[in-house]
């Protein structure tokens, strides 16, 4: 089965702000944020490949993911003007295959949408955070000489660190490090004959800037 973009994707980040506007209202009891991000992807090797549907059972070798550009952005809020935090974080990037022996590479393209819980170190100017949380991945497979298009859903996790630097009491420039674990699987991507699964592993490097109010 080929899994087509849907309208329903875009509703995941609706539907987590609106939670947090719900749980956390502005105003003076809480410090909203939002925030645009800019960095690049490194990914290991996707792992592990194996073969779905008719292909059940068949071990692939390891496919190799290029690194890419990624961008995104960010909100968030911190209860009380605390330590502790939570945010909703987006991040795209196109860590294509490369070439599989003599076949061409592959258009690959991952999206991240986290909720993440945060601990920071509440500083006037510097701010040093960790934290992590659950994800969503929407990763696309692009049609190839060898593979039908596929777009699949499937749940991972994020971990982060970074540091938060204030230019004005209101905005800060920051950098982060990200990493995020999941499995990538592609139930149509070889059409009549199945497709294959690969654990996918991701180290996000990202600078980025925040207005907080």
């Amino acid at each position: 089965m080929v899994y087509r973009r849907s309208a329903s994707i875009g509703l995941v980040p609706s539907l987590l702000l609106c939670w947090l506007l719900l749980f956390f209202p502005a105003g003076s009891l809480a410090e909203w944020y939002v925030a645009g991000q800019f960095g690049w992807n490194f990914v290991d090797p996707l792992r592990n490949v194996r073969g779905t549907g008719a292909l059940a059972g068949q071990d692939f070798l390891n496919f190799n993911l290029k690194t890419s550009p990624a961008f995104g952005g960010k909100v968030g809020v911190f209860p009380g003007h605390g330590m502790f935090g939570v945010e909703l974080d987006v991040t795209h990037s196109n860590p294509h295959i490369k070439n599989l022996d003599d076949a061409p590479g592959i258009h690959l393209s991952v999206t991240t949408i986290g909720a993440n819980v945060l601990l920071r170190y509440p500083g006037v100017t510097w701010q040093p955070y960790i934290g992590g949380g659950p994800a969503l991945l929407v990763a696309h497979l692009g049609r190839s000489s060898e593979t039908e298009s596929d777009t699949q859903h499937s749940f991972g996790g994020n971990v982060l660190v970074g540091i938060r630097a204030f230019v004005t009491p209101k905005v800060a420039w920051f950098t982060e490090y990200k990493y995020t674990d999941s499995t990538l699987r592609f139930g149509g991507a070889l059409g009549s004959l199945g497709g294959f699964e690969g654990t996918y592993r991701a180290h996000q490097l990202f600078m980025g800037l925040s207005y907080h109010f």
